[in-house]
């Protein structure tokens, strides 16, 4: 392991405590991101400008945000379990989970053009289409918590099972299989597929980054502080998985070979949260403390 330095901008949101959480690029250059606290989207324009959008309810708990096959940025809406479309001017509307109290969570776009997510409380795969039709596929394990969510190099999606210490595969038609990981108690969250065409995740109660074949074959890779909490992971520019460790307030990458790199962030107490690689291959990380940060390792 290597701890290193980087150039770091840090950028204020409006109100602090609005809670920066999910960060992705939008299809407009900008990146969009996701205040929990405040129920609202906002987007930080490339000249460091940040734009908020109100929602139709400031207690919806906007969660996970991703773009969308039709130009707009989608995201899950945590409290009151529906799903949420933003425009990039800033129409906003949302369509409900069908399921009550779903509790949604991860969402990624898949090959079929839909959207698919994760339902945490009722442990069910959702699909929505870009005009808010939806369907439900319920998995097989009972409080097993899905989380995060992507698509996979096969064309299924993929997705970590929380509270089963498992990672999960779904078929465009429904068809589910679990993968069990080897470390009781590993706690999966962020998932991502890699440029090496393996899925590698965050195992937040084990501290370890892991991944996984196609074929369901686990490698772990132990951070060095196993207390750290990772989160979120991204795919990066160089080949690497970059990550947050959300209880030491850093930012990791790991290589497809398990060389790990980190960078500690300035900011007291930041918990960082979701990451996304912007315009011109900078690192942006959402800090639930009040502010994004801009990072060039």
């Amino acid at each position: 392991m290597t701890r290193r330095t980087a150039s770091v901008e840090r950028i204020p949101v409006p109100d602090p405590a609005s809670g920066p959480y999910s960060i992705t690029a939008g299809p407009d250059g900008a990146l969009w991101f996701t205040l929990v606290h405040a129920g609202r989207i906002a987007r930080l324009a490339p000249d460091g400008r940040i734009d908020v959008h109100r929602l139709d309810s400031a207690a919806c708990g906007p969660t996970v945000i991703t773009p969308g096959p039709d130009g707009a940025l989608w995201f899950t809406r945590y409290q009151d379990h529906r799903i949420g479309r933003v425009t990039t001017d800033g129409q906003a509307s949302s369509f409900p989970v069908p399921t009550p109290d779903g509790g949604p969570f991860g969402i990624a776009a898949a090959s079929d053009g839909a959207l698919w997510f994760t339902q945490t409380r009722t442990d069910r795969i959702g699909r929505v289409t870009t005009d808010g039709r939806m369907t439900e596929f319920p998995l097989p394990a009972t409080g097993a918590f899905p989380s995060a969510i992507t698509a996979g190099p096969d064309g299924a999606l993929w997705f970590t099972l929380n509270q089963a210490d498992a990672i999960g595969r779904i078929s465009l038609s429904g068809d589910v299989t679990v993968h069990p990981l080897p470390t009781g108690g590993t706690a999966p969250v962020g998932i991502a597929c890699g440029a090496d065409g393996a899925l590698w995740f965050a195992g937040l109660g084990a501290g370890l980054i892991g991944r996984v074949t196609t074929d369901g074959r686990v490698t772990e890779f132990p951070l060095p502080e196993r207390d750290s909490r990772p989160h979120a992971v991204v795919p990066g520019p160089d080949g690497a998985i970059w990550f947050t460790e959300w209880g030491a307030g850093r930012v990791g990458s790991i290589t497809p070979d398990g060389r790990i790199e980190e960078y500690d962030l300035p900011v007291p107490s930041p918990e960082p949260h979701g990451l996304a690689f912007g315009p011109g291959g900078a690192l942006h990380v959402a800090l639930e403390v009040g502010e994004i940060v801009r990072l060039e390792p």
